[in-house]
């Protein structure tokens, strides 16, 4: 099996771990984060390295790398490690669940597609990007580098997501619009017009505190 190295010692380069290892055919020989971040020397049963020393132990020439980085500073730092990782000469692999219904082909690098999200014909996800379980991106809509999908995001036909996006989970996006790069979509936004300015947010309010108790209302 083709062996990989993730960058990260969080939730979700634990998550990626399991999904590498039993879904797809390459086998994680690593962790690796920086110097100053290593708090042990392995990470559920698996070696530590620093990231100032990876390449030295788990060179580029036999080993992959996956950044597993969440969507922080609006994927900024996701994006950082994506480059320094393709600096040091390592090739990006993608996971894509076996249980998502992907039609065109995802050539993107550190892409981490979970299950149950479908992607019609014609769609194109950028390089960086992750969508969570659960989503639908419609047919000739594109998804722009390094933006973050959360869960259950209906993304209608012909839509183009921007760079560096940040799309809360149940949010909705009518068709034939565009959406700025480093947008944040809040959960359980309906955007319906395009957003042209950069570095916008869009929240819907809070739900609030019923006058009643829940006995007297069911």
């Amino acid at each position: 099996m083709k062996q990989i190295v993730i960058f990260g010692t969080g939730q979700i380069a634990q998550l990626a771990s399991y999904y590498f290892m039993h879904d797809s055919d390459y086998e994680v020989a690593a962790f690796t984060v920086d110097k100053a971040f290593v708090e042990s020397d392995t990470f559920f049963g698996m070696p530590v390295v620093a990231s100032e020393e990876v390449d030295s132990v788990y060179p580029p020439n036999e080993f992959s790398m996956f950044i597993a980085l969440s969507y922080a500073k609006m994927n900024i730092n996701r994006e950082r490690k994506y480059f320094w990782a393709k600096e040091k000469g390592y090739c990006l692999v993608s996971y894509l669940s076996s249980k998502a219904t992907i039609w065109p082909e995802i050539t993107g690098e550190n892409c981490f597609i979970l299950e149950d999200n479908t992607i019609q014909p014609n769609a194109v996800i950028g390089n960086n990007v992750t969508l969570w379980s659960g989503n639908h991106i419609g047919h000739h809509s594109s998804i722009g580098n390094n933006t973050f999908v959360s869960s259950h995001v209906v993304v209608s036909g012909n839509v183009k997501i921007g760079k560096n996006c940040f799309l809360g989970v149940n949010s909705t996006f009518r068709d034939g619009i565009s959406i700025a790069d480093f947008t944040l979509i809040g959960a359980g936004c309906y955007i319906s017009k395009s957003i042209l300015e950069p570095e916008t947010a869009y929240t819907v309010p809070p739900a609030l505190i019923h006058k009643k108790k829940s006995i007297d209302l069911l």
